[in-house]
Order: structure tokens, then sequence, then C-alpha cells
């Protein structure tokens, strides 16, 4: 991440220690040959900084501060949400955004609407912004006690009673884990975590013993980390990935159900970052389905993105966890927020 926030020293706090030891980390195995895969550089989008899909696999990118609708198919970009009451963010910040999926009546406190997005707010005090399927952008939340929010997903499992999950560091070396339901009230669920920051995602029912957990990348250490809903950590993985500032594990997307058979392809941001050492190449990365299958991607699975080159690795958790390197990024490329993964209709 190009904005820095201090180096996580790998001694938490002692609550967060306790925390770890509560809820026990998985046995780890590094598998099978080194990737062969590339991300393809697919479309070039200057100030490109996150990727979402919506519900009938049409993307949705953060461009300079802008929102784009993006055809999966021709890669066209369309403006969204650019009236006067649409939305707009500094370009030079990492505003990464969560799209909601269909949930369904019921899930959770209240309802969530299908193709809204929310975005970090990374003004003062940084909160979320909320735009609606037509556009319309709100201020939605204010998060408190943070420095800056650094990630956003959604629980789809209901583990988190299908709220919004948002992380914020504060201190310069621990993360506080917000909780916001869809009427815009926040809660905290932990505010001694690691140091995590980037693409950040809910684990399915099908991930070993983190199913449910928040799963989020750590860049300094290289260390991926899950937080259940009562605030325990627990190491999930080492990636055993070059680690460090604007290096080191950054994005992360669960493969969905159907994906791998079917003929969708996953995105990632890979933004244009000057006097760097990572200079990025400004471009829509992709990936298609019958790739990854290739590289024996499973639904289910975790992939996981390093920042400096997008090097890619797969995490399967069963009765133990797996690390698999699965594909390569762009030379030089700066990767930023999620791992978009779009089934095709």
């Amino acid at each position: 991440m190009t904005r820095r926030r201090g180096f996580y020293n790998l001694l938490m706090s002692s609550q967060a220690l306790l925390a770890a030891a509560l809820f026990t980390s998985q046995a780890l195995a590094q598998t099978g040959p080194q990737p062969s895969l590339a991300w393809e550089q697919w479309q070039h989008q200057v100030g490109v900084v996150d990727v979402g899909a919506r519900h009938d696999a049409t993307l949705l990118a953060m461009i300079a501060g802008r929102l784009f609708v993006v055809s999966p198919t021709t890669g066209a970009a369309t403006p969204f949400a650019n009236a006067a009451d649409g939305f707009s963010a500094d370009p030079t910040v990492e505003a990464y955004f969560v799209v909601t999926p269909d949930l369904g009546e019921g899930a959770g406190r209240c309802d969530w609407h299908a193709d809204d997005v929310y975005v970090l707010d990374l003004s003062s005090p940084p909160g979320l912004a909320h735009i609606d399927s037509n556009g319309h952008a709100s201020r939605f939340a204010t998060l408190n006690g943070v420095d800056s929010l650094g990630g956003i997903t959604i629980d789809t499992t209901g583990r988190f009673d299908h709220r919004l999950l948002v992380t914020g560091t504060h201190g310069g070396n621990q993360t506080t884990l917000f909780a916001v339901d869809c009427d815009g009230t926040t809660a905290v669920i932990t505010d001694a975590a690691p140091v995590v920051e980037g693409g950040i995602a809910v684990a399915p029912a099908t991930f070993g013993q983190f199913a449910g957990a928040l799963i989020a990348p750590d860049e300094n250490s290289g260390q991926v980390w899950a937080i259940d809903p009562s605030g325990s950590v627990a190491l999930v993985a080492n990636s055993g990935l070059p680690s460090g500032g604007d290096t080191g594990v950054e994005s992360e997307g669960f493969v969905p159900p159907g994906f791998i058979e079917g003929s969708g392809a996953a995105y990632l941001a890979d933004r244009g970052t000057p006097d760097n050492p990572f200079p990025g190449t400004d471009s829509i990365l992709r990936l298609s389905a019958a790739a990854l299958a290739s590289a024996g991607v499973q639904d289910g699975d975790l992939l996981v993105s390093t920042e400096g080159n997008g090097t890619t690795i797969a995490i399967r958790c069963a009765a133990t966890c797996t690390v698999q390197q699965v594909a390569q990024g762009t030379h030089g490329g700066h990767i930023e927020g999620k791992i978009a993964l779009a089934v095709a209709p």
C-alpha cells in the first residue's frame, strides 16, 4: 500500500496475543511447482485502484477517484455515479470499495440492496460513503478512533450478522475491526488486531476452522490472519513470498461456487505509482477461470496477491491449510485493492 502506516513489529499487544492463543492456527504446507500462469494486462486505466463485481458479472472499478462500470467482454469503461449527487474522491488516495451482493430478505438485522456500493471515505474523520445502484452518493458512517482505513468487505456467511467489515489502523501497529450494519450502526469487534490492509474477505463455510472468519493480509510480515466475531486472532498462513512495505501480500478474494467450472475471470488493479520500486502499469489485470483451474485452483480457495509484482498464491484450508503459488503478476506491478472474481451468468 502506498500510504504508509508504520511497520508491524510482530510483537502484538498482550490482548492480541491472548486472542491468538485462544484461536489456534492451522499447520501449513508449501505445495506444488512454481507458477507458469501470468496475469493478463487486460485494460489500461490510469489511476485504477480497486475492482469489484456486480451480480450480472459486470465490473465496477475505482479509477482516479471516480467509479466506472467496465464490460467484462469488451473492457469498455462507462462513468458511474458522476452526476451532481454522485461520488468522487481524491484521485491520490486508495478508496477501496465493496459491492453488496444479493443476500436475500432477512439477512442480518436489516436488508442490504444488491449492487449498492460502500467506499472507504479517507477524509477526516474517516468513514464510509454509500452509492446506491442508481449512482446517488451520501455519507453513510463515521469510524472513530483510527488514523486511517485500509480494507472493506461484507459478511456473506452470517457469523458477523451480515454486516460490513472495515479495518483501520491506529498507533502505527494495531488494527481496529469495525462491523457496520445497513442502517449505519457501528460496533468495534477488536481494536488490538495485527496491522492488516488491502483486500480483505470473509471465509466461506468450506474453509476449515477459519470458516466465517475475516481473512486479512499483512504486507510487512507476509502473514495472513483470521479474525473471528469475538475479536480473536489466529495465523492462517505464512505466504512464503517477499514481504515489506509496498511489497508483501495485499489483495485477496475467495473463489466463489461455480467459478472454476464456469467461464468467468478474476480481476486485479495494478496502479501506476511513479518513483516507487514497483511503478505499476495502470492496468486492470485478468486471469480466466480456465487458467486458474489448470493451476489446480478450486472453488473455495483463497487467492492472495502481493503488492509488488502481483505474485499470487492459493490457500486451501480443511483439516490443515496448504499454500501454493499459482500465478505471476506484471513485472514491476503495484497491486492494490481486492481480487474480484466474476462468475459469468
